[in-house]
């Protein structure tokens, strides 16, 4: 035993050993790269925080809320000023708060990736009472400006006898006074706009109808179709689908909400997860859509990226842990190709 060579320390071994020191100090270089790496990480979030974007992304629940909830004070505090606005300036105060609550759709959308679905449904829910107290303040202030389409016919007017009893309440959506395509049958629609030259856009009403949309809008409004194919650019904000059948859209935005749809076909590009509610046979592909200038168009409003949320559907009226029945993959053989609609020309 007392003949044996001492062990070797780590230094005699890397000075006596050049492959076990170059493997040393790649070691140490890969932890300092990580080292560094993390630092920037982190010195560019901190820049983020500070920026005016007025929609970061946080990666942190807290901080999200306290921005979303600052933001919803805002907008109520401009609500509350409506009655008291002059109305020779009431129209830009009331369009000015519609950009603000699409801003606050669009802070959820680009923050979902990480947010509980809880607080993604909570944040969802508080934008729709908020867009819903503005129509109802538009409708009052400014009936002119507004269109309400019923569900069903309007009741004939009964009896004096009976003019006090309650009517049952009716479901309506309210068209917002904006742009838009009404009230076609069996037509190809094509509309091209140029870099903000439309906030909001309104399809209603249409039967076997082609909708061409290039350009990109801030939000898009979609009611009563049937038979129909729709195709659009980027949405900046919302698209709100309401009451359609047998139709296909092809659609990239921020986030889509789909309200009684039967047996429609969405191929989307959607920076949050889609969310349908009383709909039933509806599907979803990858967005599929091509026009001239349409990559330089997804990259300016962040839908340049896949994110794969077109395939991760939130139905709000099925609270099992297993996926709602109520949608599904659309399979790859039934799948239409690369639609290009660079040739259209503008209706």
């Amino acid at each position: 035993m007392e003949n044996e060579p001492p062990n070797p320390t780590q230094e005699e071994a890397l000075d006596s050993d050049p492959a076990l020191q170059k493997k040393h100090q790649s070691m140490l270089d890969r932890l300092t790269h990580r080292h560094q790496s993390r630092l920037d990480t982190t010195l560019t979030r901190r820049a983020a925080a500070d920026s005016s974007d007025p929609s970061p992304s946080f990666e942190s629940t807290s901080a999200f809320l306290s921005r979303f909830s600052t933001s919803k004070s805002s907008v109520d505090s401009q609500l509350d000023q409506c009655r008291l606005t002059d109305p020779a300036h009431l129209k830009p105060h009331l369009d000015q708060i519609s950009a603000s609550i699409s801003d606050l759709e669009k802070l959820v959308a680009e923050n979902s990736y990480f947010l509980p679905s809880y607080e993604v449904r909570s944040s969802l829910k508080t934008i729709s009472d908020l867009r819903q107290t503005l129509e109802n303040l538009s409708a009052e202030l400014l009936p002119k400006k507004k269109f309400s389409f019923r569900n069903k016919g309007a009741k004939k007017t009964e009896p004096k006898e009976k003019e006090n009893e309650k009517e049952p309440e009716k479901m309506e959506f309210i068209v917002p006074a904006s742009p838009g395509i009404w009230n076609k049958k069996g037509e190809t629609l094509v509309r091209k706009f140029q870099c903000s030259e439309v906030g909001e856009f309104t399809i209603s009403d249409l039967d076997s109808c082609e909708v061409r949309l290039m350009g990109s809008v801030r939000a898009l409004f979609v009611h009563r179709l049937r038979n129909c194919r729709v195709y659009t650019g980027p949405v900046t904000g919302s698209v709100l689908i309401e009451g359609v059948e047998e139709c296909v859209f092809v659609m990239a935005s921020h986030q889509i909400r789909i309200h009684n749809a039967k047996r429609c076909d969405f191929y989307l590009r959607v920076r949050s997860r889609p969310i349908i509610e009383d709909s039933c046979g509806v599907r979803f592909a990858p967005y599929c859509l091509s026009y001239n200038g349409i990559e330089e168009e997804l990259r300016e409003t962040s839908l340049d990226e896949e994110t794969e949320n077109w395939a991760n559907v939130d139905d709000f009226l099925w609270l099992r842990a297993v996926q709602s029945p109520n949608w599904s993959v659309l399979p790859e053989n039934e799948r239409v190709g690369l639609i290009d609609i660079s040739s259209s020309q503008e209706s």
